[in-house]
This record gives structure tokens, sequence and C-alpha cells, in this order.
């Protein structure tokens, strides 16, 4: 298995986990772009945000909800952003959503 993201499901490769879920797991990114960066990814192997299919789509947002409570930032807000393609900055093709957070972000 090659996808850095499927071994971090399957246990092969360490994270910091801070919500999972049976068809999510969400952990710290090892490179942060905000005190509280963390991805949320489905356990299954998608490519990209757009393969998603709705209840996916789903569980990665109920997940956020939750991280976004248990990380501090819920009532402060967060920023939810995925990234989809070369072009954008996508480095690892198995779909994962940012939940950016804990200080006031830059204006898109």
């Amino acid at each position: 298995m090659s996808c850095l993201f499927c071994r971090i499901v399957a246990g092969e490769v360490p994270a910091t986990v801070v919500h999972e879920t049976k068809t999510t797991l969400a952990f710290r990114d090892i490179q942060p772009k905000a005190p509280v960066h963390v991805l949320l990814i489905p356990r299954e192997h998608v490519p990209n945000a757009v393969d998603l299919d709705g209840d996916q789509l789903g569980g990665l947002f109920a997940a956020a909800r939750e991280v976004a409570a248990g990380e501090g930032v819920a009532e402060s807000g967060y920023r939810l952003l995925f990234n989809t393609g070369p072009d954008s900055g996508q480095e690892v093709f198995h779909a994962h959503l940012h939940l950016l957070g804990g200080e006031r972000l830059s204006r898109l």
C-alpha cells in the first residue's frame, strides 16, 4: 500500500489521532498552517474530494463538528478546506478535509 493516509488508517504510520469513527479518521497535520490544523479523511481510499459520495461527505463534516468542539474552536470559528488536484497544492491523493483554527485566519 503506497498511499500515506491509507497507511495511517492501517496503523502502519504513526499519527496523532484526535477523533475517529467507523468511517473517518482525524489527525494532526505534521506541517500545521494554524495553531489547530487537523486532517479529516475517509477510512476508505478516495483519491479526491470530488469523488466522495454524500455519506462520506456527511461523515467528514459531522466529524469536523466534533473535532472543532474538541479543539476549542467551535465558538471562535474555523476554516474547512479541500484541495483537489496538483494545481491546488494537494500532495497526498487521498481525499482529506483540513480544519484550521485557533487564531484569526487571513481572508481568502
